[in-house]
């Protein structure tokens, strides 16, 4: 009994994220001398992870209204009100946000079987908002771990060719994960998942790509 409990709370200590005190000491000195008196407040939601993922980005590759109905049934709000001018018409960028700190369920990937939605922090989108595409453009997302502004790019337009670039080996797992997850096959087969150094790609490809 002991020994399962001692492995029981392995486990939690485990999955629990931690706060590396050594990197937070670095941002304190950092962002102090940058932020001023502004960083207190951008550190505390840096440390409150109920903060890290609050809004909801639906999948419009796999839509359901029950899903928006119970979002708003539990206080959230779309996060853009109206359509978005600059987005092609093909576009579903429908993200929903609340007022009070929280975090929606996640789904559990599940081989075959699309998620319907994806959690992050809305900043996340202005960067993919900001970029504009359009239906055809060569997109690449330079540093796309875990996936969600790819994901997001995919709900605006259908790029002619989107690489998905990242590094580090157990991040770039992840990112095909998460493509997986949220992209039908057949949009899958345009997307391009690599793992090169970001500095070494504008010489291997130069002047190929429309947005990045």
């Amino acid at each position: 009994f002991l020994l399962s409990l001692k492995l029981e709370n392995k486990t939690k200590e485990k999955l629990q994220k931690q706060i590396c005190q050594v990197v937070l000491d670095h941002f304190e000195k950092q962002y102090t001398t940058e932020l001023g008196d502004t960083w207190t407040s951008v550190r505390d939601v840096l440390t409150y992870p109920l903060c890290w993922q609050y809004a909801v980005l639906l999948n419009k590759f796999s839509q359901s209204a029950e899903l928006e109905n119970t979002l708003r049934v539990k206080g959230y709000h779309p996060a853009f009100q109206g359509l978005l001018p600059y987005l092609p018409a093909s576009a579903s960028l429908k993200c929903y946000i609340r007022r009070t700190p929280g975090r929606f369920p996640a789904q559990k990937h599940q081989a075959g079987k699309l998620k319907e939605y994806y959690l992050l922090n809305a900043a996340s989108l202005l960067p993919v908002l900001a970029l504009e595409v359009k239906d055809g453009e060569d997109v690449l997302d330079l540093c796309a771990a875990p996936g969600g502004k790819s994901v997001a790019i995919l709900q605006c337009a259908y790029p002619g060719q989107f690489h998905c670039n990242e590094y580090d080996d157990l991040r770039s797992r992840w990112l095909k994960q998460t493509i997986e997850s949220f992209i039908p096959d057949p949009l899958v087969s345009s997307i391009m998942v690599s793992k090169l150094d970001g500095r070494q790609i504008g010489d291997l490809k130069p002047e190929l790509y429309d947005k990045v």
